[in-house]
């Protein structure tokens, strides 16, 4: 009975993990409305600060039973996080959008070598594998020639951030209560995404429908998606957690063709199928060995 709650709850944790990626992807069309009127850093600042508020309201009674070991985790989680934004953001001012969706999306590779060189553990060869493919599927996606420069290597600084966010995010989920960690990490990412967006002037949006954009990546994508990935990844191994957050690109070109008005493309097409293959294979291959070793011992 308990091998079988232990795998409902890694299923039932992909399927939120699917969902987090998928509040994610649907922001990018919203978002770039957004940025017509402010810049990333405001943009970044006030959504956080306003997800930060509303998690101190709601989550307060938790706050107040947290020890200090979860206020430290969950603000050096908020730290890394707001920091590999802000990096990416800054690689945007001088590199392609395209490159750098693909070299940030190179945290499916860097976090099972983090997990080895940070905590010397092995790494199932099936992930491996699908994250060399995740891999080839986001290059296909998004990568259209690349040259390095500042804003490649500011993007890959950030790539390793969020893979360290990912290892991190595991380590700890797996000590903490994951919904007071994402509550307090909300906090301490409002925080220092609004102190460095300060000096450069903040910027509101301008109508209802930016007002209404905005606080749906506060409540789903902001709130909601952080929530789901730590309790997420409380169940399941990062780099099996990194090749499914993959998926978000797919799901970005997904709400874009259907609501943006962007055409499918044959590099939408492959590109999507090697990521969600690469997803697919981290579920589906350890249950066909699991139901091959439950056969081969009733036999």
């Amino acid at each position: 009975m308990k091998g079988i709650n232990r795998y409902y709850l890694q299923s039932l944790a992909v399927l939120a993990l699917i969902l987090t990626t998928a509040f994610w992807g649907s922001t990018f069309f919203l978002i770039k409305d957004l940025l017509t009127n402010m810049t990333t850093l405001s943009f970044l600042g006030v959504r956080f600060i306003i997800a930060g508020t509303l998690s101190a309201l709601i989550f307060s009674p938790r706050l107040m039973r947290a020890n200090r070991k979860v206020w430290q985790h969950a603000f050096s989680l908020g730290a890394v996080y707001s920091t590999a934004q802000i990096l990416q953001t800054k690689g945007l001012e001088t590199a392609d959008a395209s490159v750098v969706g693909f070299i940030t999306g190179l945290y499916v590779v860097i976090t099972p070598l983090l997990v080895w060189l940070l905590f010397k553990e092995k790494i199932k060869p099936v992930n491996l594998v699908a994250a060399l493919v995740a891999m080839a599927g986001l290059m296909v996606l998004s990568l259209k020639g690349i040259s390095l420069g500042i804003g490649e290597l500011l993007s890959l600084l950030g790539a390793v951030l969020f893979a360290l966010h990912i290892v991190l995010t595991a380590r700890w989920a797996a000590q903490d209560d994951p919904i007071t960690l994402a509550a307090i990490q909300l906090i301490a990412i409002g925080v220092f995404c609004f102190l460095t967006a300060l000096p450069y002037g903040i910027e509101l949006p301008q109508n209802a429908k930016q007002w209404s954009a905005l606080l749906y990546t506060v409540i789903f994508a902001a709130i909601g998606a952080l929530i789901m990935q730590t309790w997420a990844q409380r169940h399941l191994r990062p780099t099996k957690a990194a090749v499914i957050m993959t998926v978000e690109p797919v799901f970005a070109a997904v709400f874009a063709v259907l609501f943006g008005g962007e055409d499918v493309t044959l590099r939408l097409v492959i590109g999507g199928t090697l990521v969600v293959s690469a997803m697919l294979a981290t579920e589906l291959i350890p249950a066909y060995r699991a139901r091959d070793k439950i056969r081969t011992a009733k036999e």
